[in-house]
């Protein structure tokens, strides 16, 4: 089992965003979910702050996208410890 990283649902740069103190209670402005360090790095090579603030702000929305799906499905039949160059996806 790997060390697992904090990934803030909405992220950190967004939490003063006008938008979410609307949208978000204070508690789900905080919440984060544990995730191995190929899957974070990858979650912010193909998704900017804004996406993730706004479609991606849950565990089940992050695992729906095809990008992070794939990804996902790939990382986990290599051995413990794979690394993984994240690429940002432009287009």
């Amino acid at each position: 089992m790997q060390r697992l990283t904090r990934h803030h649902l909405v992220p950190r740069t967004r939490h003063k965003n006008k938008r979410n103190k609307k949208t978000f209670d204070r508690r789900e402005v905080h919440l984060t979910v544990g995730l191995c360090s190929p899957c974070h790095r990858h979650i912010h090579a193909v998704l900017d702050n804004k996406e993730l603030e706004r479609e991606y702000n849950t565990l089940e929305a992050l695992r729906s996208h095809p990008d992070v799906e794939r990804f996902v499905a790939w990382v986990s039949k290599k051995p413990h410890g794979t690394r993984a160059s994240a690429r940002r996806n432009i287009g």
